[in-house]
């Protein structure tokens, strides 16, 4: 028995051949909208390659090659249903139509799989923050050093546009060194003390880079010194939030990432929905148009559908057709595949005989 039956007359197939037409140049469209979410994400994405450990580009490149694909199936499809309000013209694609179907039920599915892989990108991005922005703190001093030379520069320009200080907060400083030694009086016993009193040689101070500083403070910014309060007029460094920015870089990244995914993802999900109706549509185009050669009156009503069987015969069916397959690339295991047959033994006999 068919799935979702429904009965078109000459009339209801033209119509439904002109606005699947219509639909499909719709469709080139959104082909392009994801095209272009895919290329914003990846230049979102490689603006703060430097704080992140590995490049996070699966989502990216997988909007992008689905919305050129997205372009090509739909353009055709497009030409296929707009030739598929004549008859005869239908004939050239008849035996298209069904892998064209195949094929782009599929490519709807991996519409489904990128917007899916929009929500569930947020782990692997978290983790590679985490180590880049840990990198970058570790290299914030090395500003003579080539190839690191930027990192400062990067690291406070995030700060300050971001509001926010460390990896997850101000105190992640205090356990690095982000005054290169150059700019230490080593002559200074202070800096000898804090350089020996440290396994690594590391000159650590509880203090960090101005950059962290909130600029809505209403006194002047506390950078070195932070947890001595009796370094400062007035001060108590565990109720001091507005001198620095207290949310950590990490999560405000996160989150600013997390946004514009969950924006795309939902774009993607609304064009996943729409690729789907139009499919539906062309499936229904299909089997009507079959129907009705198979009739021969090209002005009779024809029946359209999804499926041709139930869902449970169909996937039997399925499952036969591959079974039978692979009996087709299997090997006879026939031990006597080699040996000639008794008639062919004969015919050599004989002809040695005639032979002689």
């Amino acid at each position: 028995m068919a799935v979702l039956k429904v009965t078109f007359t000459k009339t209801a197939r033209g119509k439904l051949a002109q606005m699947l037409w219509v639909l499909n140049w719709i469709s080139v469209l959104t082909g392009i909208i994801l095209f272009s979410l895919g290329l914003f994400l990846k230049v979102e994405i490689r603006k703060r390659k430097e704080l992140m450990f590995e490049d996070v580009h699966s989502v990216p490149d997988m909007l992008i090659a689905t919305g050129l694909v997205a372009c090509a199936i739909n353009f055709l499809g497009g030409k296929i249903c707009y030739d598929c309000v004549d008859t005869t013209k239908f004939l050239r694609w008849k035996l298209l139509m069904l892998p064209y179907i195949v094929c782009t039920f599929f490519f709807t599915f991996c519409i489904l799989v990128g917007a899916l892989m929009c929500y569930g990108m947020r782990n692997e991005l978290e983790e590679s923050l985490f180590l880049g922005l840990r990198n970058a703190m570790l290299h914030y001093k090395d500003t003579g050093t080539p190839g690191r030379c930027y990192l400062k520069r990067t690291v406070d320009l995030l700060q300050i546009q971001f509001q926010c200080c460390g990896n997850a907060g101000f105190r992640d400083w205090f356990h690095v060194q982000w005054i290169n030694n150059r700019w230490l009086d080593m002559t200074d016993s202070k800096v000898k003390d804090r350089l020996r009193s440290n396994v690594e040689g590391r000159y650590l101070m509880d203090g960090v880079p101005f950059s962290c500083c909130n600029t809505y403070s209403p006194r002047p910014c506390i950078q070195t010194q932070l947890t001595n309060n009796s370094a400062h007029y007035n001060y108590d460094w565990k109720t001091e939030e507005r001198n620095l920015w207290m949310r950590g870089c990490r999560q405000v990244l996160l989150d600013h990432y997390t946004e514009i995914m969950r924006s795309i993802g939902c774009t993607v999900l609304v064009i996943w929905l729409f690729e789907l109706w139009v499919l539906t549509g062309v499936r229904y185009l299909q089997t009507a148009m079959e129907n009705l050669l198979q009739q021969g009156d090209p002005d009779s009503e024809s029946d359209g559908w999804l499926l041709e069987n139930s869902i449970a015969e169909t996937a039997r069916s399925n499952f036969q057709i591959i079974k039978n397959l692979g009996k087709c690339y299997q090997v006879d295991d026939d031990p006597n595949i080699d040996v000639p047959s008794t008639a062919l033994q004969e015919v050599s006999s004989r002809q040695v005989a005639v032979a002689r």
